[in-house]
């Protein structure tokens, strides 16, 4: 019987945890950058993704644009992370959604962006096993060009995927201010930070200790 790799959630809830500076001084690439929870960096072993369908049955071509540009953008981290697309957000870890972010009020004044993720630490019920796990949504903008659509998708994943930080060399995906022209591929420096990451111990996708 083949094993289901996104079995869907039968309870939840929310755990309160938020992110802090890791300050790990001997991290490659941004490492030392990254921001790390009170259970470890809140990756997965196999990632299920969901992406918010066409409002009809036949996208228009706005729609198509964005579908491209955040099929583009997946296939790059596919490259180098175990994905699977879902079709039921109930069975997803990212939830790709097609939105502008609501504007943020900072010191300064109020602040729009083209895209945005947001993470929640859980612990779920899957297949009668409680883990530890991330929920990140992910919005991205349909009002924009394809590239740029591209590129914030590339960016928004990567928080998604465990890289809660932003690099300040601009060829990297993870840069917030790039070159002249968008990021649409993972710079050497991003793979690099991305495998580290993924091999400090972390208690997220273990299961939890047994329930009284």
């Amino acid at each position: 019987m083949q094993v289901d790799p996104c079995p869907p959630v039968q309870a939840q809830q929310i755990r309160p945890d938020s992110l802090r500076r890791s300050d790990l001084t001997n991290a490659p690439g941004y490492g030392s950058r990254l921001a790390i929870s009170s259970s470890g960096f809140p990756v997965l072993p196999r990632w299920c993704v969901w992406v918010q369908p066409a409002e009809s049955a036949e996208p228009n071509r706005w729609e198509r644009r964005w579908f491209g540009a955040v099929d583009r953008a997946l296939d790059e981290w596919s490259a180098v992370l175990p994905i699977v697309r879902v079709d039921d957000p109930e069975r997803a870890h990212v939830r790709v959604e097609r939105r502008r972010p609501p504007r943020r009020r900072l010191a300064d004044g109020w602040r729009a962006s083209n895209g945005r993720s947001v993470l929640q630490v859980l612990e779920v019920q899957r297949q009668g096993v409680w883990r530890l796990e991330p929920l990140v949504t992910v919005m991205v903008s349909p009002e924009l060009r394809s590239e740029s659509q591209q590129a914030t998708a590339l960016h928004e994943l990567g928080h998604a995927f465990g890289l809660w930080a932003h690099s300040l060399v601009p060829s990297d995906a993870m840069a917030p201010v790039q070159g002249a022209s968008p990021v649409l591929k993972l710079s050497p420096r991003d793979q690099l930070t991305l495998e580290w990451m993924r091999q400090q111990p972390s208690r997220f996708g273990l299961p939890l200790p047994p329930r009284p």
